[in-house]
């Protein structure tokens, strides 16, 4: 005759403190009790980003704006207005460039509205790994923006080739479709890694379109000679030149190329996402 297992045993050992309780008390939990994992915590960010309202707005104003500028570009274009030798993909870019300020609200409030709400005091307390739950959030937004913007950019992509015509190449094409999206996931986790920084929905996003738009900005004002050099700088490093490097556009020659904007913005990411890191676990919730 066999003992039936508990959920102990079923689901995993208990924690030391949890089994000298259940040896005072003589009580067992009928809940399984197990220490949550990096899979349970994906699960739960990813039950929380499809669930909340934010995400589906979020989103689908990003893909008005890339889909609807692009349409409309191809309506108001015709063949004949292409040049000779460009493809039609390169226009894509300013519904990208517009499409990347809700993916940068979005990455804000993944974290910095549980702050504002308090629910990140639940949420820690079912996964007190600060750095798991971080973690999962990370991976659950950039695979969702990656995923969405792909979609984006290749129906896009293949509406202005199906319009406007226009040779393209295969290099072209996948640097206007995955190398993008993987670019904007890349904002996309600066801005939730500076709304773990800040704590700050509004804060954070104010930053985080600073970011995007200063640069450029600032170049624009520094046309006196002196500062051509600054100027230059400013441009070949600003978001919207290196996003146009994807589309084989670029505001100033010897601009970085598609890694090395991948590269420039995955160092930068990564250099922040560190920080938010080291700074999660010495800070009060």
């Amino acid at each position: 005759m066999t003992t039936p297992s508990t959920p102990q045993a079923q689901y995993g050992s208990v924690s030391a403190p949890e089994q000298q309780w259940q040896a005072q008390t003589g009580y067992v939990s009928p809940v399984p009790l197990r220490r949550a994992t990096l899979k349970d915590a994906l699960a739960s960010e990813w039950t929380k980003i499809r669930s909340v309202r934010s995400t589906l707005w979020n989103f689908a104003v990003m893909l008005a704006l890339v889909l609807g500028i692009g349409t409309l570009i191809a309506l108001a274009l015709s063949r004949r207005d292409m040049p000779p030798g460009e493809s039609a993909v390169a226009l894509g870019f300013v519904g990208v460039l517009l499409g990347i300020m809700p993916v940068m609200t979005l990455g804000v409030m993944t974290i910095s509205s549980e702050y504002g709400t308090g629910m990140i005091r639940t949420t820690l307390t079912a996964c007190p790994s600060r750095a798991r739950v971080l973690g999962a959030k990370a991976i659950v937004f950039a695979a969702l923006t990656f995923v969405v913007t792909l979609v984006a950019t290749t129906l896009v992509s293949a509406v202005l080739l199906f319009s406007l015509g226009g040779r393209t190449t295969g290099a072209l094409w996948g640097w206007a479709t995955v190398g993008v999206s993987a670019y904007v996931a890349l904002i996309g986790l600066f801005a939730l890694a500076v709304g773990a920084l800040l704590r700050h929905s509004a804060g954070a996003i104010t930053l985080m379109i600073g970011f995007v738009l200063l640069p450029l900005v600032l170049a624009l004002f520094l046309a006196a000679s002196p500062m051509h050099g600054l100027q230059d700088f400013l441009l070949e490093y600003s978001i919207p030149s290196q996003l146009g490097v994807f589309y084989g556009t670029s505001m100033v020659q010897g601009a970085p190329g598609g890694w090395e904007a991948l590269g420039i913005m995955g160092g930068l990411t990564a250099v922040f996402l560190g920080l938010a890191f080291f700074v999660q676990d010495r800070r009060d919730v």
